[in-house]
């Protein structure tokens, strides 16, 4: 299926630029007239991803992250956040619950919460090339809605 309309930004991978993308994102799937439920789910689940991105795969540089976002006929978003980080060596593993490998306050929770809050997750990831993480919601259909 074709997308109806897309945007792509890059930022870097500072933590001040987590909120930046969650709302860049949020403002762009606006034009949907998603529920204040859907766009929470969405932002949340961006800022996970942009968090992981700026923990693990830059976790000492400063570096790109890629995030384009997808809007289809059927109300489906997908949300794709890229890096070229470290990649991760064991996606299964890292997609568990509590598993984390930064320590400290980390609580492992990050995927985990990206899969509670959207309809897919989708993880590709290269050791020393980086990680794609795809998010997909298909938002709900409302009375005047747009689409």
């Amino acid at each position: 299926m074709k997308a109806v309309n897309e945007f792509k930004m890059t930022l870097m991978s500072c933590s001040s630029n987590e909120s930046f993308a969650r709302v860049a994102v949020a403002a762009f799937i606006a034009q949907l007239d998603p529920t204040v439920e859907e766009i929470s789910d969405i932002k949340t689940a961006v800022s996970e991803a942009v968090t992981n991105c700026i923990v693990h795969a830059y976790s000492e540089r400063i570096d790109k992250i890629y995030i384009s976002v997808a809007i289809f006929s059927d109300r489906t978003v997908r949300i794709k956040i890229r890096d070229t980080g470290c990649g991760i060596p064991d996606i299964s593993k890292a997609m568990e619950p509590l598993f984390t490998t930064a320590g400290g306050e980390r609580a492992g929770l990050g995927f985990a919460v990206m899969q509670s809050f959207t309809d897919k997750v989708q993880v590709r990831s290269h050791i020393g090339k980086g990680t794609t993480v795809t998010l997909t919601k298909r938002l709900s259909f409302r009375a005047g809605a747009n689409g």
